[in-house]
């Protein structure tokens, strides 16, 4: 899984604003099209989620599965796949923030997924480049809404 996919967008708030967001996983069901359910099932020291289980129904794409989280205080989250049930055979992930020293963070995420059903290295990159794209917009728009 050595290829991953990247994009960014710059939204009109600050760091820990973005974070929060990012960080409030049973909200994700009310803003995001493909999350219908999310539990946090751990949190770490500070609070904030260490597993996450997600059921996902992104179209062709159905599944459950478990991510664990490390935070670097509101400049970045990680991820990568604990367990999954059906679909997807390795996910790893980050957001990284930027603050612009103007009111606005510029937000980057990277996403690698491997599935178990045999598929393009081009049409895979493709996919994340759709999830990743619809992911930082919908993001935005929760943060700015």
């Amino acid at each position: 899984m050595a290829e991953r996919t990247e994009s960014s967008i710059t939204v009109q708030a600050a760091p820990a604003d973005v974070m929060g967001v990012i960080a409030d996983f049973e909200a994700y069901p009310g803003w995001t099209g493909a999350v219908k359910k999310a539990e946090v099932r751990s949190s770490g020291s500070g609070g904030r989620a260490k597993e996450v289980w997600f059921d996902l129904d992104a179209g062709a794409i159905k599944d459950q599965y478990t991510l664990a989280y490390t935070w670097k205080a509101d400049k970045e989250v990680r991820w990568s796949l604990v367990e999954a049930e059906q679909i997807v055979k390795a996910m790893d992930g980050s957001y990284v923030l930027e603050d612009n020293g103007d009111g606005t963070t510029t937000v980057t995420y990277r996403l690698a997924v491997d599935i178990k059903i045999p598929m393009l290295g081009m049409i895979k990159r493709k996919a994340e480049k759709v999830i990743i794209d619809t992911a930082l917009k919908e993001l935005k728009k929760r943060v700015e809404g």
